[in-house]
């Protein structure tokens, strides 16, 4: 049984039908790409603490409002990168829940 999906594109332009293999397929390969993200967003975590060690290393003791702005700064980015993956983890479960319903 080849069960079909309509699926609206746009604003009601055009419809049309996709399989179930094929919307699994396509949520598979957009489960990849968030997996590739994933793996960019651990990276660039890893870089910003590097920096931050680096930073605090150097510049220990430092008061100057230009080197606490940097280390805030880098908090910052730290923090917003955790967010990113939360949300990315996020929708991937969302996603993956829906494919275990089709």
């Amino acid at each position: 049984m080849d069960t079909r999906f309509l699926h609206m594109i746009g604003d009601n332009e055009r419809v049309t039908s996709i399989s179930v293999a094929e919307l699994k397929a396509a949520i598979a390969a957009a489960m990849q790409q968030v997996s590739d993200g994933q793996e960019a967003i651990k990276i660039a975590g890893e870089k910003l603490q590097g920096a931050q060690q680096v930073l605090g290393a150097i510049l220990q003791g430092s008061q100057h409002q230009s080197v606490e702005s940097a280390q805030a700064a880098l908090a910052q980015a730290g923090a917003e990168l955790e967010q990113c993956m939360a949300a990315t983890l996020a929708a991937a479960e969302q996603a993956r829940s829906y494919a275990a319903t089709l």
